[in-house]
């Protein structure tokens, strides 16, 4: 599968995941029910940079729709290189995700990507019943049936389920979230060790923070497995506030720029 850094930056979550293993820490405690931390009208821009420059550009946001009358949320991923960059290496990305609204459960999914000459067009439908996803390639005009479990999640409804079912009061440090992942017709176990609490100083004061050390693979772009942090504002919106990614190459950091749309109010402390 295609390794893409403009990923980790857009979603805080690799396409190039390492698989479950065995490790020290244990497993952080999931709740059933929702911590109701985003709503309709949630809107995230983050700004990426490499070094001093301004490398690229995410949106994440989230609307109300409907699906055989049913009311879900859907939520919409653009990542796209910006200024000196786009001359170099043209990304423009596109994800969207329908899902329900009590689970946080992906429905439907479309990929539709440019990244420097590469392109995929990929819708999937999840078939929970008979435990299937749909694959369905536009461009090869080719259709796959991949088994999944009932509680996976794809990558950007990932980024909402987590915000809303999982209990960080009860997060200890060194604990583990994991979680299934389905991107590029594979399931994938993600996972990423709760550091501990943090300050993060930002363009809007200085907010505390949840750290987090996503396990990723390093053999490509990482110095390591453990290369990349992020961190997660310690309110009930729970929104990437930072991340930094250390490469072989220098190091990426992405942060948030502007927000509106927050379904509680956001802890700043002042400057």
């Amino acid at each position: 599968m295609r390794s893409s850094i403009f990923l980790v930056c857009y979603f805080f979550f690799l396409s190039n995941l390492v698989s479950s293993q065995e490790s020290s820490g244990n497993s952080a405690p999931f709740v059933s029910s929702s911590y109701d931390s985003f709503k309709t009208g949630e809107w995230l821009k983050f700004r990426i940079h490499y070094g001093i420059f301004n490398a690229s550009e995410a949106i994440l946001n989230v609307k109300e729709d409907s699906i055989n009358s049913e009311k879900i949320f859907k939520a919409i991923a653009i990542g796209r290189t910006t200024g000196l960059a786009r001359l170099f290496f043209k990304v423009e990305d596109l994800y969207e995700t329908y899902f329900t609204k009590s689970l946080v459960q992906p429905i439907k999914s479309t990929r539709n990507i440019y990244e420097g000459g590469y392109t995929k067009n990929v819708e999937v439908e999840y078939d929970y019943y008979n435990g299937k996803a749909i694959v369905k390639d536009l461009e090869k005009d080719e259709t796959n049936k991949v088994t999944v479990s009932n509680n996976v999640q794809d990558l950007v409804s990932t980024f909402y389920y987590l915000r809303n079912h999982f209990d960080v009061k009860k997060l200890k440090t060194n604990d583990f979230i994991r979680i299934t992942m389905f991107i590029d017709s594979e399931n994938y176990n993600f996972k990423m060790r709760f550091l501990g609490y943090e300050d993060v100083k930002t363009r809007f004061g200085i907010i505390n923070c949840l750290k987090f050390n996503p396990i990723v693979e390093s053999e490509r772009i990482f110095n390591n497995n453990e290369s990349l942090t992020l961190w997660v504002s310690n309110d009930k919106n729970k929104i990437p506030i930072k991340i930094k990614a250390g490469l072989r190459i220098g190091s990426i950091d992405a942060d948030l720029d502007e927000f509106k749309g927050l379904k509680h109010p956001f802890k700043i402390k002042i400057k």
